[in-house]
C-alpha cells in the first residue's frame, strides 16, 4: 500500500479522497405529536381573537355612525340632541330610554357618562333643544361626542 503511495504529491493524495456522503435531508415538519397540538391551539386563539375583535367592532358599529352624524352635526343643538337620543335608543332598552325628557333626560346622561356634564354643564340645553333655535353654548359638541365615545352600555347580551 506504500508503494502505491510513492511518489504522489498531497493534490493526487487529496484527488483519491472519497466525498463525504450527504446526510439526508432535514424535514421542516414537526417530528413530535406536541408540536401538532400547539399548532391547533394556536390556530384556535387566533380565530377566537378574530372573533372577539369582529364581535366588538359590530356591537361599536353605532358609535362611528354617532360620530359620524356628530361630525356632520356641527353646532346645532337640536340635531346633537337628536343624536344623543338615537344613539341611547341604540345602545340601552327602549324602555329605560324613550319616555325620558327634562330632568330625567338629562340624570340619565350623567349616570351613564364617567364625570358627567349634562345637568350642571352644557349639556343642560339638550333639555329644551329640540323645541327651541338658539346657539350653543361652548363645549356641548364635545361633550357631546364624549358621551357617544365613552359611555356605559348595560352589561347584557348584546341585541341582534
Amino acid at each position: 500500500m506504500t508503494s502505491d503511495l510513492q511518489g504522489l504529491t498531497l493534490i493526487d493524495l487529496l484527488d483519491r479522497l472519497e466525498p463525504a456522503p450527504e446526510p439526508p435531508p432535514i424535514p421542516l415538519t414537526p417530528q413530535t405529536i406536541g408540536w401538532l397540538w400547539l399548532a391547533m391551539a394556536l390556530f384556535a386563539a387566533i380565530l377566537m381573537a378574530v372573533r372577539l375583535i369582529l364581535r366588538h367592532r359590530r356591537a361599536n358599529a353605532y358609535r362611528r355612525a354617532a360620530l359620524g352624524a356628530l361630525a356632520d352635526a356641527g353646532d346645532d343643538p337640536a340635531r346633537i340632541a337628536q343624536i344623543i337620543r338615537r344613539t341611547a335608543l341604540a345602545a340601552f332598552p327602549r324602555e329605560d330610554v324613550a319616555a325620558l325628557t327634562g330632568h330625567a333626560w338629562l340624570a340619565f346622561l350623567d349616570r351613564t357618562l364617567p364625570g358627567g356634564g349634562f345637568r350642571t354643564g352644557p349639556g343642560r340645553v339638550l333639555a329644551r333643544a329640540p323645541y327651541r333655535d338658539g346657539p350653543a353654548p361652548p363645549g356641548l359638541a364635545e361633550l357631546a361626542r364624549r358621551w357617544v365615545a365613552r359611555h356605559r352600555r348595560p352589561d347584557r347580551a348584546p341585541r341582534e
